[in-house]
Order: C-alpha cells, then structure tokens, then sequence
C-alpha cells in the first residue's frame, strides 16, 4: 500500500498538466542558448542538462548552444592578458582566439559528457563544422575588435543529419570566414541565427534576469508575454537597456522570421525550463507573434 498518496498524486498531477505541451510540441526543434549564472554553478548546471535531456527524451528535438564567458576570462588572466571589451564585445587578438577556441572546446565536450551520463547521444560540435556558421569580421561601433564575427550564413544540413539521427547537437559558437580565419561569435547572435535557419518552434534563452519589465525598478511591471510590436516598441522607448537590449531585438528578429516563440528565463531557478515549458503559468517571458496574442 503506498504510505504518501498524496504526495504521488500531485506527482501524477503535474505529468497530467504536462501531456498537452508534450503532445502539442512532439518533434518539434527547441534551441537553448545557454550561458550565465547557470553555467558557472554545477547544480544548475546539472539542472539545465536534465531538462533538456528530459525534453529530448519526450519528443522534442533541442540544440544546446552554448557561451563561456567567465571561464574564458579565467584562462585570459592566466595567460597574463587583460580582458578588453568593446561594447560588449570581447576585444580578440589571434591569441585571445586560441584561448577562447580552447575554452569553448573544453565547455563543449562537458555538456556533451553530462547529457550522454543522464542516457541521451549529444554530438559536440562548433560552427566551423560542416561550414555551420560562415562569418564576416564585426566591428564594434567602427572600431575593429579584432577575430569577432558577424555571422552572414547557415548551413544546417549538419544539424539536420545529427536530428535525424537522434543525437542532440551542443554547438560552440565559434565560425570562419572566407579565408577560413576562426572567428569568435556572440553566443546569443549564434543561437538566434540557427533557431530561424532550422524554423524552431521554440528559442530560449537561459539569462540572470526574471525576464521583462515595463520597470525594472518596480517588480509588479513584470511582463509574463508580449507580442512582438509591443517588444519593438519596448526598444524605441528606451524602456530596455543594458545587456538585454540586444538580447531582446535578437528575439525580436527570429519572431519576424520563422521562429514561433522566444523565451526568455531566468537560468538561475532550478528547472527554470520545464517550468516555462509545461505549465500554464510558465515563470519567464515569452515574446511571440502578435497574431498569437490572446
């Protein structure tokens, strides 16, 4: 006889909530970019790995792409070199690039080794792989920042193939360019760029912020969905600022294109994902079309 009934019960409850989005999302791509507070801190990490596994394990078909920031500062200073940023953007000598290809390479194979110890096949892949993420060279504000790229093609095909054979991609965001020079890529801009070239039903970005405010300052502002006119207009008003500014006109731009919803949570709540993804609720922000908008 079981002795805690209603714990089991409220078990079976939420499994039962579950089964619409199950259904409704069966075999359908959800990209996750991966960054912040959640990869710095191993439970959170192991609770990130776990919802996407468990998600790949119900029928959806997730791409990890994942950053490295914090660990790529690490071994710059270990180096002896100083971290420089422009506008956000790290500041890449060809160096700096070893280190940076290096780190991420290293970040890579952990994931992929925590997603197969939970029974799931990931393949370990940069966008250099299969000529993924072919680059020009970005400047920040017309100052040249040296191996930092900004991405002007997708071929998918690999990402495809890997899908199709049931293994989940975990994609480092590092490309080359015509001369084949590698390239560092903004991870959010790497996401973003293959979530519309593969027409994935969900982009997600894992951040160290609730999500949306109308006023950061005033917590009641929270914005639990927007269409994606009100999130332009959200930019225009300079209501958005800081580093979510073009976090938010990259969800903005896969929205206009195929990418039928972006989510933006907060990496730092322990399955952050399969809260969002299974319930009602949900506990981020979604930025979806405006012809979806109740």
């Amino acid at each position: 006889m079981i002795t805690n009934l209603e714990e089991v019960q409220k078990k079976a409850k939420v499994l039962i909530e579950a089964l619409p989005y199950i259904r409704k999302f069966n075999r359908k791509i959800i990209v996750v970019k991966y960054g912040g507070s959640a990869m710095e801190n191993d439970e959170l990490k192991k609770s990130v790995i776990q919802d996407v596994t468990l998600l790949k394990l119900v029928g959806f078909k997730p791409i990890i792409v994942h950053g490295g920031g914090k660990e790529i500062n690490r071994w710059v200073d270990k180096v002896g070199k100083e971290s420089d940023f422009v506008k956000g953007l790290r500041v890449t000598d060809k160096e700096t690039m070893e280190i940076v290809e290096m780190v991420l390479g290293k970040v890579n194979k952990s994931l992929v080794n925590m997603v197969q110890e939970l029974g799931v096949n990931a393949i370990g892949i940069s966008g250099k792989d299969g000529a993924l993420l072919q680059v020009e060279k970005k400047l920040a504000d017309g100052t040249d920042i040296g191996y930092v790229g900004e991405i002007k093609k997708v071929t998918p095909q690999i990402l495809h193939d890997l899908i199709e054979k049931d293994f989940l991609p975990v994609i480092a965001p590092i490309g080359f360019d015509k001369n084949f020079d590698t390239y560092n890529i903004n991870a959010d801009d790497a996401a973003c760029a293959i979530a519309k070239e593969v027409s994935a039903d969900k982009l997600v970005f894992l951040t160290d912020v609730e999500g949306l405010y109308r006023d950061f300052n005033d917590k009641s502002t929270f914005i639990s969905h927007i269409g994606a006119t009100e999130a332009e207009n959200l930019i225009k008003n300079d209501t958005i600022g800081g580093g979510m500014l073009p976090k938010l006109a990259n969800c903005i731009d896969a929205i206009r294109t195929d990418v039928n919803r972006v989510h933006i949570l907060d990496g730092r709540i322990p399955h952050c994902l399969l809260l969002e993804v299974f319930t009602k609720e949900g506990i981020g922000t979604a930025i979806i079309r405006d012809e979806d908008l109740d």
